[in-house]
């Protein structure tokens, strides 16, 4: 309680809190507040929307949380909320990939991916919350959209809710509720307009998201999920101790069919990648190898990635498990990193050799091999280039102690001399997280989401995840690296 007897914090055992203020007029009533919530356990995965207004992570509490800045009218600070929770699931999440704007596919400690879109009443509420005109988020097929979704009492899946399902209940009487399925009713979801971020008992049953499809083809749980900038192509990968079940398989994300299959790795893909002009898809594995794709001309089913180039036992430079990966934002290189604590930046080094036929042989490590002091577990690129006169590229690195270290890397003449890589910034520890970082994931474009300098090229933003149950949101002043 707090020392004036105003307010009550409580702590469920969800993990989350709660927070009460009495009521000013009438000293009985109590009513719940704005508070700070997070996941209760490891955050696996966290993506920024397309157009960087706001995350969604997911995490081994069995749930999908969004995040965005709430902007009230009066207060210059923007802070961050939860403002939906899409997935409250029975398994532990594992990834999700971000499908356009209000769409995503997540995977869990399942066979299936699941495919959510945003009902009618969040774009509502986040168009309050966040002061984003509704016209700027509303796409024209918003009128047929559902109004929200609920979870039958014994299932997994999210139904949509439509605006005539929504009858108004009878009142009961003790004799209806003393029947099971009046004490279950089917549909718990209420339509609430908010002007501020929900509360906890709101945020677990009203912001749920529908989910519109499930992709069924892998034999293990799942491990990685991408999509590709225009949309079309997604790509996931399960856990996998033989070849034949460490496949990639591509899915159409319009028909949500099956386009191909990709064999080549002999253990877990644990991170996909594709490339920012979508003609390359990079896998990095288990098995310390990479592979990558080349997208062929489009066929009638669909786009056809065949392997253009790969490491193998002769020409690997990590001797550990690959973590992560991710590419420059002009397409022409990519990075790995390992638990052998190496980061490598790799591509097409020597360029005047430019042989369409044989990529294999001129894919070669392009940097000096930086050695990140422990083992690292997340990578990630700027995509936003610091500055035109000269191409250097920045790169965000999240070790398994908890660290996050941004470094600038510059191709540096044909051989790659001694100083290309410079360490700008260490995280203290009061910054880091506590725990392994999952993933590291810069926001698309400049500025800051929430502020008014969204066109502004000063500021970027990275969001960062770790084991240590924390989402955190870094501001970087790239013409101060």
């Amino acid at each position: 309680m707090s020392p004036d007897a105003s307010m009550i914090a409580a702590h469920a055992f969800h993990g989350a809190l709660h927070l009460w203020k009495q009521a000013a007029v009438n000293k009985k009533e109590w009513t719940p507040e704005v508070v700070i919530s997070g996941h209760f356990n490891s955050v696996e995965d966290v993506k920024w929307d397309p157009e960087g207004e706001f995350i969604i992570s997911v995490g081994s509490d069995q749930t999908t949380r969004l995040f965005a800045p709430w902007k009230r009218k009066q207060e210059t600070e923007v802070t961050w909320h939860e403002i939906a929770r899409p997935q409250v699931h029975g398994y532990d999440m594992r990834c999700l990939a971000m499908i356009g704007r209000f769409q995503f596919v997540s995977g869990a400690d399942e066979k299936v991916l699941r495919v959510f879109r945003a009902p009618k009443n969040f774009i509502e509420n986040f168009s309050n919350i966040t002061g984003i005109p509704m016209e700027k988020l509303c796409s024209h097929q918003s009128s047929d959209l559902p109004e929200g979704a609920t979870v039958p009492a014994l299932g997994l899946s999210n139904k949509a809710v439509f605006e005539g399902d929504m009858a108004v209940q009878p009142a009961e009487d003790e004799e209806t509720f003393n029947t099971i399925s009046n004490q279950y009713p089917e549909i718990y979801f209420q339509p609430l307009i908010l002007t501020e971020p929900p509360p906890e008992d709101h945020l677990l049953q009203n912001t749920l998201w529908p989910e519109i499809q499930k992709l069924y083809g892998h034999g293990y749980e799942i491990f990685c999920v991408a999509c590709n900038n225009s949309n079309t192509v997604i790509a996931s990968a399960c856990k996998a101790s033989k070849k034949e079940h460490a496949a990639i398989i591509l899915w159409s994300a319009t028909s949500w069919k099956k386009l191909q299959s990709l064999s080549f790795h002999n253990l877990t893909v644990t991170q996909l990648a594709f490339s920012p002009n979508d003609k390359f898809l990079l896998a990095v594995s288990r098995d310390r190898n990479w592979s990558l794709w080349k997208k062929q001309d489009s066929s009638e089913s669909g786009p056809v990635f065949s392997c253009c180039a790969y490491t193998d036992k002769n020409t690997a430079v990590h001797s550990r498990i690959i973590w992560s990966c991710d590419w420059t934002p002009d397409s022409k290189y990519f990075i790995t990193g390992s638990r052998d604590k190496k980061v490598i930046i790799w591509g097409q080094c020597n360029l005047s050799v430019t042989t369409e036929g044989n990529m294999l042989d001129s894919i070669k490590p392009c940097s000096t091999v930086l050695d990140a002091g422990d083992s690292v577990t997340a990578v990630s690129i700027m995509p936003v280039l610091p500055s035109l006169h000269y191409c250097r590229y920045i790169v965000a690195v999240g070790l398994e102690n908890g660290k996050i270290i941004l470094y600038t890397w510059k191709q540096s003449g044909q051989e790659p001399a001694l100083a290309d890589w410079t360490m700008c910034v260490e995280m203290d520890n009061s910054r880091s997280h506590a725990l392994a970082v999952k993933r590291l994931c810069w926001r698309h474009h400049a500025g800051r989401a929430g502020h008014n300098d969204q066109n502004s090229s000063e500021w970027l933003q990275l969001a960062s995840c770790g084991a240590d149950h924390c989402v955190k949101i870094f501001n970087v002043n790239r013409f101060a690296l």
